[in-house]
């Protein structure tokens, strides 16, 4: 297997992204697969690259990468060395790091013979189900859709907050990491962009307009993300596909760092149906 880690995606007048790609050298009409990460997440987090990797080697290429403005550098990829970042982060940002990262992976793989630039299956967990979501019923690139404890709501994310006014009157609100012990900024512009844009960002609206197959799977052990988003998405497209996952949290029951080298048994059910869904 052809593992390629930290690929820098130099953009001009925007920050740089570092991207991971897996894929085998030998197996023809490989799919290109997609992955997001979630909120105060990274592409290096838990089992992710175990993942990756049990899902190049049945027949895909698979690819991850950090947002932009994740608190990630290019020197220092894992964690949150730069919260200044973090804090200017919002969903513009990250659709508009997505849409780079696809023209970037098409670009790189045009002329591969073994991969199939015509196939895109996106992957987004947590929030970024809900950027995949959006990004999936606007790019006619996207072929097929994957979402791993999605949200389904944007707004009561980011407008319903009780702390709107000291929001906006400090220009700044904290949120602790519970892992590293950060206080995580939010800067105002997060809401303002939000405002802005409120009607791309509707995640319901997204859904409804997806004329792609969407594999909806969701722990019915997490306690980040109801259960009840994922039957929201599946309600708002009956057309999806929605898994559940016996006993699987927010994170399929891996965590970060993830010192085994084999899944945890519930995200080895989430990467075998992925593969069988992209199949």
């Amino acid at each position: 297997m052809i593992i390629n880690k930290n690929s820098i995606l130099n953009r001009k007048g925007k920050k740089s992204i570092l991207v991971d790609t897996f894929y085998k050298e030998d197996v023809p009409n490989q799919p290109i697969v997609l992955f997001c990460h979630g909120y105060k997440g990274f592409k290096d987090w838990g089992a992710w690259d175990l993942m990756g990797k049990k899902i190049a080697e049945a027949g895909n290429c698979f690819v991850k990468f950090n947002f932009s403005h994740n608190g990630g550098t290019i020197e220092n990829p894992i964690d949150f060395p730069d919260l200044e970042a973090f804090g200017n982060n919002n969903y513009s940002i990250e659709l508009d790091d997505l849409n780079d990262v696809i023209s970037w992976v098409i670009a790189h793989f045009i002329t591969h013979p073994k991969i199939d630039c015509s196939q895109i299956t996106l992957i987004g967990h947590s929030r970024g189900g809900g950027i995949t979501i959006l990004k999936a019923s606007e790019d006619n690139r996207v072929t097929k859709l994957i979402t791993l404890a999605s949200v389904s709501d944007f707004e009561k994310r980011t407008v319903t907050t009780s702390d709107l006014d000291e929001w906006k009157a400090k220009g700044v609100k904290y949120v602790i990491n519970g892992r590293t012990k950060q206080q995580m900024p939010h800067y105002y512009q997060f809401y303002e962009d939000f405002i802005a844009n409120k009607e791309r960002f509707h995640i319901a609206s997204a859904e409804k307009r997806l004329d792609i197959p969407h594999l909806i799977i969701h722990g019915d052990n997490d306690t980040s993300i109801s259960m009840d988003e994922a039957y929201a998405l599946h309600q708002w497209n009956p057309n999806s596909k929605l898994v559940i996952i016996d006993g699987a949290d927010h994170v399929f029951n891996v965590k970060h760092p993830w010192t085994s080298n084999q899944l945890s048994s519930e995200l080895d059910i989430v990467v075998e149906s992925i593969i069988t869904f992209v199949k």
